[in-house]
Protein backbone atom coordinates (compact mmCIF):
# COMPACT_ATOMS: atom_id res chain seq x y z
CA UNK A 1 0.00 0.00 0.00
CA UNK A 2 0.85 3.64 -0.17
CA UNK A 3 1.05 5.95 2.81
CA UNK A 4 0.59 9.73 2.86
CA UNK A 5 0.84 11.72 6.06
CA UNK A 6 1.48 15.22 7.36
CA UNK A 7 3.56 16.26 10.38
CA UNK A 8 2.84 19.65 11.95
CA UNK A 9 5.31 20.97 14.50
CA UNK A 10 5.97 23.99 16.68
CA UNK A 11 9.59 24.31 17.80
CA UNK A 12 10.36 26.86 20.49
CA UNK A 13 12.91 28.01 23.07
CA UNK A 14 10.57 30.44 24.82
CA UNK A 15 6.97 31.60 24.62
CA UNK A 16 7.95 34.69 22.60
CA UNK A 17 6.45 34.64 19.12
CA UNK A 18 9.77 35.36 17.38
CA UNK A 19 11.34 32.28 19.09
CA UNK A 20 8.74 29.91 17.61
CA UNK A 21 9.04 28.07 14.28
CA UNK A 22 5.98 26.46 12.69
CA UNK A 23 6.62 23.64 10.22
CA UNK A 24 4.31 21.44 8.21
CA UNK A 25 5.86 18.53 6.30
CA UNK A 26 4.13 16.24 3.80
CA UNK A 27 5.37 12.67 3.33
CA UNK A 28 4.62 9.95 0.82
CA UNK A 29 5.92 6.43 1.53
CA UNK A 30 8.29 7.79 4.23
CA UNK A 31 9.80 10.31 1.78
CA UNK A 32 9.41 14.02 2.55
CA UNK A 33 7.95 15.63 -0.56
CA UNK A 34 7.21 19.20 0.53
CA UNK A 35 7.61 21.35 3.66
CA UNK A 36 6.42 24.71 4.90
CA UNK A 37 8.56 26.55 7.44
CA UNK A 38 7.62 29.84 9.06
CA UNK A 39 11.33 30.74 9.13
CA UNK A 40 11.51 30.46 5.34
CA UNK A 41 7.96 31.77 4.85
CA UNK A 42 7.09 29.47 1.96
CA UNK A 43 6.77 25.87 0.81
CA UNK A 44 9.88 24.04 -0.37
CA UNK A 45 9.68 20.89 -2.51
CA UNK A 46 12.07 17.97 -2.13
CA UNK A 47 10.89 15.76 -5.00
CA UNK A 48 9.67 16.53 -8.52
CA UNK A 49 6.07 16.22 -7.33
CA UNK A 50 6.82 18.29 -4.22
CA UNK A 51 8.48 21.07 -6.22
CA UNK A 52 5.39 21.37 -8.45
CA UNK A 53 3.10 21.52 -5.43
CA UNK A 54 5.33 24.05 -3.65
CA UNK A 55 5.28 26.36 -6.68
CA UNK A 56 1.50 26.16 -6.88
CA UNK A 57 0.93 26.61 -3.13
CA UNK A 58 3.39 29.53 -2.91
CA UNK A 59 1.31 31.36 -5.52
CA UNK A 60 -2.05 30.63 -3.89
CA UNK A 61 -3.93 31.11 -0.64
CA UNK A 62 -2.21 28.10 0.97
CA UNK A 63 0.98 30.00 1.77
CA UNK A 64 -0.95 32.88 3.36
CA UNK A 65 -2.91 30.56 5.64
CA UNK A 66 0.27 28.69 6.70
CA UNK A 67 2.02 31.95 7.58
CA UNK A 68 -0.81 32.72 10.00
CA UNK A 69 -0.48 29.32 11.71
CA UNK A 70 2.59 30.37 13.68
CA UNK A 71 0.53 32.88 15.62
CA UNK A 72 -2.88 31.21 15.67
CA UNK A 73 -1.74 27.61 16.32
CA UNK A 74 1.74 27.66 17.82
CA UNK A 75 1.64 30.78 19.95
CA UNK A 76 -1.63 29.69 21.57
CA UNK A 77 -0.48 26.12 22.27
CA UNK A 78 3.05 27.04 23.36
CA UNK A 79 1.53 29.37 25.95
CA UNK A 80 -0.65 26.58 27.30
CA UNK A 81 2.26 24.11 27.33
CA UNK A 82 4.75 26.40 29.07
CA UNK A 83 2.19 27.51 31.66
CA UNK A 84 1.28 23.89 32.39
CA UNK A 85 4.91 22.74 32.56
CA UNK A 86 6.01 25.62 34.78
CA UNK A 87 3.21 25.11 37.31
CA UNK A 88 4.10 21.42 37.67
CA UNK A 89 7.88 21.80 38.05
Amino acid sequence: GFRHYTVTDCEFNSSKLNDIEYTESYYYNKLKIVRFSSSVGKFVGYTEFGIKNAESWNNGPEVISRRAQKESYCFHNVGIFTESALTKS
